[in-house]
């Protein structure tokens, strides 16, 4: 065998010298793991602010615009009836399609989309969440499209005004019809 120890630094890379007798430095750890992340991060809040946005915008109380095209009482409320005649609670059918009424229905002039606007009372005695759907016909009674509004926590006797958004484009004047109407305690 031979005399030679063994040495520890055997099997190892040697260790290079820079200038001047300095270890050269350590490559920089690229940030482009981080860059992505946050970029992606940053457009996902993008568009939950845009959602957000969008949701307060068609969800708030728009006014008389004074542009109705037809006026429809909720389904099954006699015709000829004016807002005045009698209370909310005695209008109507009974359930929560009597809980709606049809304030205006309008065609917007540049999007072509239908909407309805509704008056949502709480006739029961507890408060309440809604899902009202309207279905948007033509004259003939021809199905354009549909439109939902939803809401939360109504009061017993309290009124929210709502509206229902189709986003199918027509043209022409058409009616609002409730479809259906799910009540449940909030």
């Amino acid at each position: 065998m031979s005399n030679q120890q063994w040495n520890p630094q055997w099997g190892q890379q040697p260790q290079q010298q820079g200038w001047g007798g300095q270890s050269p430095q350590q490559p920089k750890k690229s940030n482009a793991g981080k860059a992505l992340g946050f970029g992606c991060l940053g457009v996902i809040a993008l568009l939950f602010i845009v959602g957000g946005i969008g949701a307060v915008a068609s969800g708030g109380d728009d006014g008389d615009k004074g542009a109705s095209s037809v006026s429809e009482p909720a389904a099954g409320a006699p015709e000829g009836e004016s807002k005045d005649d009698a209370p909310a609670k005695a209008k109507g059918p009974d359930g929560p399609e009597g809980d709606v009424k049809i304030t205006a229905c309008e065609v917007d002039s540049v999007t072509k989309w239908p909407s309805a606007s509704l008056d949502v009372t709480n006739r029961s005695s507890k408060d309440s969440n809604y899902i009202v759907q309207v279905e948007f016909v033509d004259k003939d009674g021809t199905r354009l499209g549909e439109g939902t509004a939803a809401l939360n926590n109504l009061a017993p006797d309290q009124v929210s005004k709502e509206k229902a958004q189709g986003l199918t484009q027509v043209s022409g004047k058409v009616e609002c019809r409730v479809t259906k109407v799910t009540r449940y305690a909030s």
